[in-house]
């Protein structure tokens, strides 16, 4: 649809904002107009974004696909939970160098070839926050270097297994449950990915 069809939709900020820093971590509160010409608060956080890596495992041929995720307690919901290895933008970095570097830092693995999945927004009604999916294959093992402070367990899981997880409703993470759909789609046809070099092309 073109931009002119949300008109109707817009809130236009109006310079009216308070700002609470903490850590990474920017809250703000800004008054809005709305279309109607009413005027509304908008709280929200700022955040540089992430990256997630969908990591495949080049086994025999013929084998069925195995994927890398890691175990990690996520403190907000008091539980711990299967992901696909992931990390904060840091300022400047493109993203293609952020997947390389956590895969490395919480697995261990360095990818040979790598394919851009695309964007999500994993919380648009209260966050900035962009999280960039690449996918990651002919891997080889190392020793993991976690940043200080955190603690991740690194597993293998055949496809069908996070397949039967998620079918069961035990796979709750966001980029997990979308990483686990394009690789589905890639792999029946319905999505490119465009593998290259992990030392060459543009960077996102």
């Amino acid at each position: 649809m073109a931009a002119d069809d949300d008109e109707h939709l817009i809130e236009r900020s109006t310079g009216e904002s308070a700002v609470l820093h903490r850590g990474w971590l920017e809250l703000r509160k800004d008054v809005v107009q709305l279309p109607d010409g009413s005027r509304a608060t908008r709280e929200y956080l700022r955040h540089g974004g992430a990256v997630a890596v969908v990591p495949l495992l080049d086994d025999e041929p013929g084998a069925e696909t195995r994927l890398v995720l890691v175990r990690q307690y996520r403190y907000p919901l008091q539980k711990v939970l299967l992901e696909f290895p992931a990390g904060k933008l840091e300022s400047g970095e493109d993203t293609l160098t952020c997947a390389m570097r956590e895969l490395q830092e919480e697995t261990g693995y360095v990818a040979r070839e790598w394919a851009y999945g695309g964007e999500i927004h994993n919380a648009a009604a209260y966050s900035t926050e962009s999280i960039w999916i690449w996918f990651a294959r002919g891997l080889q093992p190392g020793p993991p270097r976690p940043d200080a402070g955190e603690f991740v367990e690194t597993v293998t899981l055949p496809l069908a297994a996070l397949e039967a997880l998620s079918d069961r409703g035990e796979l709750p993470d966001v980029k997990t449950q979308i990483g686990l759909f394009w690789l589905l789609r890639a792999r029946a046809g319905k999505m490119s990915l465009p593998w290259r070099s992990g030392s060459s092309g543009a960077h996102l």
